[in-house]
């Protein structure tokens, strides 16, 4: 899966966690992101690059492996893929395409990253992505964070039918408290989440200060051509 919003995003792999025969794997590719971008400032930088594997090729192996259960479950930021010369290695995967309003993830980013950058957001890099998954004709499979949360059983079945694993009701909960498999990241970001014990009813959206506004314009072309194609729409 490949996503922006990071709340959304730890809210659908603790829902994939519940799985049985899955296993889930927590943004593999965010230390060779903060090695290859030193100018990128984000919370807990040393500590990721100390902790994290950094070389992209041996993650990208691993994950590659198999692992030790029918599914895995990848969840990546997409502006992650941004150091990377080529994207070849996405066809060994189903990919996922996780989204949300701009206004929403512009107002939660800054409470980490006071002056956050299109780069940061991963918009440009997600109707990228939705690009190269429809010039090598794979099922360009969106999900539109309002839209789950507004019927989750619903687009959770949509879902795994699209990637052809069976709907599990198990999906729907959990209990509160991080996960085994949160990177070291998760002090800084997943707050919410881990006061969570499944989805809530999406939240209104709140005005930016007038100082985001351009960043918001530049983000929403964009999200619209994302939403385009989100399942439920």
């Amino acid at each position: 899966m490949w996503s922006g919003p990071r709340n959304i995003s730890t809210t659908l792999m603790y829902s994939f966690a519940q799985r049985s025969d899955t296993e889930v794997v927590d943004e593999p590719l965010y230390a060779h992101y903060l090695a290859r971008l030193p100018e990128v400032e984000h919370p807990g930088r040393d500590e990721i690059l100390a902790t994290h594997d950094a070389d992209a090729e041996r993650v990208i192996a691993d994950l590659m492996s198999g692992g030790n259960t029918p599914v895995r479950f990848f969840k990546n930021m997409a502006h992650h893929l941004e150091p990377f010369d080529d994207w070849d290695f996405l066809a060994a995967f189903r990919n996922v395409l996780l989204t949300r309003h701009p206004q929403s993830v512009i107002r939660s980013f800054t409470r980490q990253v006071a002056n956050p950058q299109i780069r940061d957001l991963g918009y440009q890099h997600q109707a990228e992505i939705l690009d190269w998954m429809i010039t090598n004709r794979q099922d360009p499979i969106v999900v539109e964070s309002s839209i789950l949360l507004a019927d989750p059983p619903g687009i959770l079945a949509e879902l795994c039918a699209r990637l052809g694993i069976g709907w599990d009701p198990a999906m729907l909960s959990w209990p509160a408290g991080p996960r085994p498999e949160d990177g070291v990241w998760a002090k800084f970001w997943y707050h919410n989440v881990h006061t969570s014990t499944g989805f809530e009813a999406p939240r209104p959206r709140r005005p930016l200060d007038d100082r985001l506004q351009p960043l918001l314009d530049e983000a929403m072309p964009f999200y619209e051509s994302l939403r385009r194609y989100a399942i439920g729409s």
